[in-house]
């Protein structure tokens, strides 16, 4: 346990609790409320598999119409903008990785923090129930406290849209708006119970009217997510990597969780630049793995098409989009999980490729992006 202090303030803590990460305690907390549980990686060593499940030859041979110097002068260029702070910068074309950099300390297995990537990450895992038959797309959201008022009428669809209407206040990352009317950033420093935080909003606006960037809505799919697997008799801790990451080669993730034992997958995700390759193979193959269909036909599409309450084009079902052309070197199909400050995995159908960006970059990341995957492009000849 870690506890800090500060004047004026009331002391806090945050415990470890083993394959759940660190939890932060409400005040005055000495522990959590659930029991915490083993994550399990039912795989083999890494280096004992083939990449892209384990490590072996996951940058042999290089793929045809890839100039490798040029790769590397691109990666390198990238790795010297200092400012930025790049721990990890991976690029992987047919599913082979031509070019990767690691910052000194970090490595192709460490795991990092990436914020809002785990919005995508909460995608995927309904995609998942919805490919069981678990769920459906356009059924009504089924959680219960909706059931008797206007939110009865929110979809799964509204939520991935980010469209579900609910009055969820997000003034931004501030020190002064760190407070509880900002329900948004609350998420994730006041020691919430996020899921029950996040259902028991209010309605705003009628949903599918509003696009709005609020952890409302990944979260409350993520009780959606902890309903399902637990009506099934399922251990909800170990879900994430027994239906997903396990299936993809991924061993890395810790997923951490509030003090109730409730993943915060809108934001403490941990994964590595290497897994997140591997996930976002998964989407370049139209979550389809070796063979096997992990995510519902058509599930790539519609994540990657703009919500029909986002104008300007920018956001789909969890995942960003180009279609406004944001970066204006990467091709328009191109779509990505983004967290803060500049965590990105990066999927561009159109050139098979896969590219992972990792670091705390405090200034804007999009144009360093733009210009490090133009020099990408430009080395990829077919």
């Amino acid at each position: 346990m870690v506890t800090v202090t500060a004047p004026g303030a009331p002391p806090r803590s945050a415990i470890y609790t083993g394959d759940q990460g660190s939890t932060i305690l409400p005040s005055g907390g000495k522990n959590v409320f659930f029991k915490p549980v083993r994550v399990p990686r039912r795989l083999p060593a890494a280096e004992r598999q083939a990449w892209p499940m384990g490590d072996v030859v996951a940058i042999q041979p290089v793929p045809k119409g890839v100039d490798s110097t040029a790769v590397a002068a691109a990666l390198d260029w990238a790795m010297e903008q200092k400012e930025h702070n790049t721990r990890a910068f991976v690029v992987a074309r047919d599913g082979k990785i031509i070019g990767e950099r690691y910052a000194p300390g970090w490595t192709k297995d460490t795991p990092q923090i990436s914020w809002s990537q785990g919005k995508s990450i909460t995608a995927t895992l309904i995609g998942i129930l919805i490919q069981r038959g678990l769920l459906e797309l356009d059924q009504p959201a089924p959680i219960r406290e909706w059931q008797d008022d206007e939110r009865k009428d929110i979809r799964i669809r509204d939520l991935l849209n980010m469209s579900s209407g609910l009055d969820f206040i997000n003034q931004g990352f501030k020190a002064e708006t760190l407070t509880v009317t900002n329900e948004h950033m609350r998420v994730y420093f006041d020691a919430l119970d996020v899921l029950k935080h996040a259902v028991n909003q209010p309605a705003k606006t009628p949903p599918a009217t509003r696009y709005s960037y609020l952890n409302s809505d990944p979260l409350s799919l993520g009780r959606i997510i902890r309903d399902t697997v637990e009506a099934q008799g399922e251990e909800y801790l170990t879900f994430p990597q027994r239906a997903l990451f396990d299936r993809i080669g991924a061993r890395s993730p810790v997923l951490e969780t509030d003090a109730w034992g409730n993943f915060i997958l809108s934001g403490y995700d941990y994964l590595s630049a290497r897994d997140w390759v591997r996930f976002g193979l998964l989407y370049l193959n139209d979550g389809v793995w070796q063979g096997e269909r992990i995510l519902p036909e058509g599930w790539t599409r519609f994540v990657a098409t703009p919500a029909p309450a986002d104008k300007k084009e920018t956001y789909g079902g969890m995942f960003w989009l180009n279609r406004a052309l944001k970066m204006d070197r990467v091709p328009k199909d191109a779509y990505w999980s983004a967290g803060f400050m500049g965590q990105v995995t990066i999927i561009i159908p159109s050139r098979k490729l896969v590219v992972v960006r990792m670091g705390p970059s405090p200034r804007g990341v999009y144009p360093y992006l733009n210009e490090t995957i133009g020099r990408i492009l430009e080395a990829i000849t077919e």
